[in-house]
């Protein structure tokens, strides 16, 4: 994001049609490390069917879509000028979410009492 800085910042999360929460969890945190890395924090817009106005600069739209049985898609997407960049994740099944878990299992093995989230799992594996 922070060489992207500038650049229009849509994320796109998609998931089965019994997911209960929107956006998902990914989505905002894949929001809140975008916003991270700018000099200037954007404020989330979850929708834009009651706008009726030219987009903003200071946002970060957040959209969520539900049907079928996805298992889990999420989209970043960097929109400048005469340029897009994307990052596209997809998740085929939830035997991912399964090995990050048991990931963080291992990593938590011996460690001392605290709190610790999947940040240091990853920050471990490096």
């Amino acid at each position: 994001a922070a060489t992207l800085d500038g650049f229009d910042i849509e994320i796109v999360e998609m998931h089965h049609n019994q997911k209960l929460d929107a956006p998902s969890g990914t989505a905002l945190m894949l929001a809140e490390a975008a916003n991270a890395g700018l000099n200037e924090k954007r404020e989330y817009v979850y929708s834009r069917h009651e706008r009726r106005e030219v987009r903003p600069q200071n946002e970060i739209g957040i959209h969520s879509v539900r049907g079928g049985t996805i298992i889990g898609e999420h989209e970043v997407l960097f929109a400048g000028p005469n340029e897009v960049v994307m990052l596209h994740h997809t998740a085929q099944s939830r035997d991912v979410f399964a090995n990050g878990a048991m990931k963080a299992a291992e990593f938590m093995a011996g460690r001392p009492a605290g709190l610790y989230n999947m940040n240091h799992v990853i920050e471990a594996m490096l």
